[in-house]
């Protein structure tokens, strides 16, 4: 209880605070010592991903990675900004100039996925504009603009609007986001040395299929196709 008599898990949701005591007993228990080591010796991930806010699409949990092991920022759409030095608030920049040069990772993949309402929100907008989901003074409407670019090259939008459209506008989005990595100076640099990876991946939420991006063919490739197919195998009698 704090001076005010309220208990410390009344300070949260329930459900949080439940998850919170089954962390330490497990995770936190059995990886304590990781834990300890982070916090002495600071954190060394090889790899940034660039996520939507998506309740959905966890990278730690997609890709089973431990405490440290990814440095991850999430937003609306998994959006990349260009390089942009001026006065205004650049979050996702920040993130990226911290992870490049401070934490020197190894790698930076742009994880889009299916279903992504940021995406399908700027597609609607562009297919009703008497109708549009979100204003354009507003946040949202003016973030999920950064589509413009990927919108132009996924061609013209049928009517009415269809899923396949949708999920090529977030594979072409994922595409606008590594070129956008590219017109950050240091990031181009870093690459053109060997010294850092850019990658573009998709991940669908109904079947768990993770694509990644061949960007010599332009196409998107799936990754552990026989892992996947063997996750769906009806078990063994």
């Amino acid at each position: 209880m704090d001076e005010t008599g309220a208990a410390a898990t009344d300070l949260l949701p329930k459900h949080l605070a439940e998850g919170y005591e089954t962390f330490l007993a497990g995770r936190f228990r059995d990886e304590r010592q990781r834990f300890l080591e982070l916090a002495e010796h600071g954190q060394r991930p090889r790899t940034m991903v660039v996520g939507c806010c998506d309740s959905r699409v966890a990278p730690e949990a997609i890709f089973d990675a431990g405490p440290g092991e990814l440095f991850v920022i999430r937003n609306v759409g998994n959006l990349v900004p260009p390089y942009a030095p001026d006065n205004q608030y650049h979050g996702t920049s920040a993130a990226l100039e911290y992870a490049v040069m401070a934490l020197k990772v190894q790698h930076v993949v742009v994880l889009g996925h299916a279903q992504c309402g940021g995406v399908r929100a700027y597609a609607e907008s562009q297919a009703d504009p008497y109708t549009r989901p979100l204003s354009p003074g507003d946040f949202i409407g003016s973030w999920i603009k950064l589509l413009a670019p990927a919108a132009e090259r996924a061609g013209a939008m049928p009517e009415p609007l269809t899923s396949d459209y949708v999920e090529r506008l977030a594979f072409e989005s994922i595409k606008q986001g590594l070129r956008n990595l590219r017109s950050f100076p240091m990031v181009r640099t870093l690459e053109q040395r060997h010294y850092l990876q850019l990658h573009g991946a998709y991940f669908g939420v109904l079947d768990g299929r993770l694509l990644a991006l061949d960007e010599a063919s332009g196409e998107f490739r799936q990754v552990a196709a026989q892992a996947h197919a063997a996750a769906f195998a009806e078990p063994r009698i």
